[in-house]
């Protein structure tokens, strides 16, 4: 059992609509005792991180999720439109299928609800490491310049003042699944254009993002991690349920496969026994990262699947023992990490 307000720095992974399950983690460490301090996140994992930092409490974020509009958020240009060849012309044109404004419009309007609209309103003045500076840490992909980019610290190699970076871009930046929502492209003060997508292309799960360079943490860090429910079988089987609108087989649906396999193996091939022990596994029942359709009843128990998931593992969570065991300079055999990574069926 936590003490009360016992901080913690939380990591969300994405997942696209899966990340419902981040919510009902986020619950049960409230109810806990546990107060956030850093929060970071790729995707959906960003939305959550977002919400979080802006000030939205577990209670918020479920009624946000029960009246969320997640078929809205497939808003299609006129190209998309287009009888029979639509979602080729709108790929052609703007490298996605759906636009993503509404999306970035709600979360505009989410965060203005709580005053928060900007970086510069989440910095840490106690922070020791510069780039600790910022409450929130969101992660998207440059591909243009094939760099992992940390926001807002590294807003500036956008050409973007960190502290005046809006909170809305840098999610809508790092949720833009490939081919499904168009990338965010844009131009720096040279003219250099930087076309930018999901986080999870590079690093969807990035738990070490608030580790301390030196000495031993003064709180945990939990990472909370979107466990498929048959971890065994091959990612392509898993994928199969998803619908970006394209006929089995054509070339739309070969690029679908092949960027959601990316996505769907960034960081989940191993994790040291380090990592593992702290870091929360959320079933995610088979829900798909794009099924925008989902019914209430899917929401209501994906959003359980997380709170049970986050309440067991905090039953046996100690953190004098982790520090113990992790950050005292033991070491742990290959074999130990292995079968600590075979219980998350990684």
């Amino acid at each position: 059992m936590a003490d009360d307000q016992q901080f913690a720095d939380l990591v969300f992974e994405g997942g696209g609509v899966k990340g419902i399950g981040l919510a009902g983690a986020y619950a049960a460490l409230e109810q806990r005792g546990f107060a956030r301090k850093g929060v970071a996140g790729t995707s959906a994992g960003a939305i959550t991180a977002a919400l979080i930092a802006a000030g939205y409490s577990s209670a918020d974020l479920d009624r946000i999720l029960l009246d969320l509009p997640f078929s809205e958020f497939k808003d299609e240009g006129w190209e998309d439109r287009v009888p029979l060849i639509g979602k080729g012309v709108g790929l052609l044109i703007e490298h996605g299928i759906y636009e993503g404004e509404f999306f970035r419009d709600w979360m505009a309007e989410k965060l203005a609800a709580r005053g928060i609209t900007k970086f510069g309103q989440l910095v840490d003045e106690e922070a020791e490491a510069p780039e600790n500076r910022w409450w929130l840490k969101v992660i998207a992909s440059d591909v243009t310049c094939r760099r992992m980019l940390v926001l807002p610290q590294d807003a500036a190699h956008l050409g973007i003042e960190p502290d005046g970076m809006e909170i809305a871009d840098a999610v809508r930046m790092s949720m833009s699944i490939p081919l499904f929502f168009e990338p965010v492209v844009h131009k720096d003060p040279d003219g250099e254009r930087h076309v930018i997508v999901d986080g999870g292309m590079l690093s969807n799960f990035p738990v070490w993002l608030f580790d301390r360079r030196d000495g031993e943490p003064r709180w945990p860090t939990f990472g909370l991690l979107l466990v498929e429910p048959e971890p065994r079988k091959p990612i392509g089987h898993r994928l199969q349920g998803e619908d970006y609108g394209a006929r089995r087989g054509s070339l739309l649906d070969y690029f679908k496969g092949l960027a959601q396999t990316m996505m769907e193996a960034h960081d989940r091939l191993y994790l040291d026994k380090a990592t593992f022990a702290r870091t929360i596994p959320i079933p995610t029942l088979g829900v798909g990262t794009t099924e925008f359709e989902i019914t209430r009843e899917r929401v209501r128990a994906l959003y359980d699947s997380g709170h049970e998931a986050a309440s067991e593992f905090l039953d046996d969570w100690d953190f004098p023992t982790y520090i113990e065991e992790f950050r005292r300079g033991r070491t742990h055999s290959r074999r130990e990490d292995l079968l600590a990574t075979r219980r998350t069926g990684r």
